[in-house]
């Protein structure tokens, strides 16, 4: 007799992890109505090649796979759209303006430095869902860290302060 349990019929992952991505559309449609408060910002990370994501070319061509942007000084036209289940924003990069759009289905991290609040996703319906454990994600700068001339990627928030869901899914012929 086993005491592991049977596999479940329903997809109580992908619920939980969406659940999930509406606390990062609840944060975002805050700040579109109020700002960001304090001390607050966010580093979100998306799906570049992700089904639905709107980048310029030229940042499509330099983050093939994956990229962070910071919500913290300077962006501008934040809009949720919880009906098509995305978030556009205004943001310049090296100096250029650009608007991006990202379904919430492309995130593969959020986080908030200032309270250490941080969540990991793994990106649904990306080209290559397995990124290479050796290459890390690209960054965007945001326009107040960095210079047009130059991009400097922005501090990452301590590993200690991400929810990885992976810690709550069962591994086949585990107890």
């Amino acid at each position: 007799m086993t005491d592991t349990p049977p596999e479940s019929l329903l997809p109580y992952e992908r619920w939980t992890e969406d659940a999930l991505r509406q606390v990062v559309a609840r944060a975002l449609a805050f700040v579109a109505a109020n700002g960001l408060p304090g001390e607050h910002h966010f580093y979100i990370s998306f799906r570049t090649d992700h089904p639905g994501v709107v980048v310029p070319p030229r940042l499509r061509s330099q983050y093939p796979r994956e990229m962070t942007i910071v919500l913290q000084h300077q962006f501008w036209e934040l809009k949720v759209d919880r009906e098509a289940e995305l978030f556009s924003v205004g943001l310049s990069f090296g100096g250029v303006p650009a608007t991006l759009a990202i379904p919430f289905a492309a995130l593969t991290g959020f986080a908030d430095p200032h309270v250490r609040f941080g969540l990991q996703f793994g990106a649904e319906g990306a080209a290559n869902d397995a990124a290479p454990e050796d290459e890390p994600p690209a960054e965007a700068e945001d326009a107040q860290t960095a210079s047009p001339e130059a991009e400097v990627p922005p501090e990452k928030p301590p590993e200690h302060q991400v929810v990885s869901l992976d810690a709550f899914r069962r591994r086949p012929g585990k107890e």
